[in-house]
């Protein structure tokens, strides 16, 4: 099934009012920096507002460092094998 980032989210789950999911699609004047964006470590190549996913509870500290979710559905997978999903540098 393909995943349209515009109009749904990967998890397909409830985000901020207004919005349809976290992804970087917006309609904002002002486009994120690349600081303010980060990558949703359990769906690859979705960007996501760093902002916006904390005023979501869309985020999880893991050792030391902190991940942000596209959505929902994200932060359970997480939970369940951070090893798997958590990035280290």
């Amino acid at each position: 099934m393909a995943h349209d980032r515009a109009t749904s989210s990967c998890c397909h789950t409830s985000a901020p009012a207004g919005r349809t999911d976290l992804l970087t699609t917006t309609t904002s004047a002002a486009a994120p920096t690349s600081a303010d964006v980060a990558e949703c470590p359990v769906m690859p190549g979705s960007s996501v507002v760093k902002a916006d996913a904390e005023a979501a509870g869309l985020f999880r500290d893991h050792e030391g460092r902190r991940y942000w979710f596209c959505c929902a559905g994200c932060g359970p997978r997480f939970d369940a094998d951070p090893a798997k999903y958590a990035v280290t540098t």
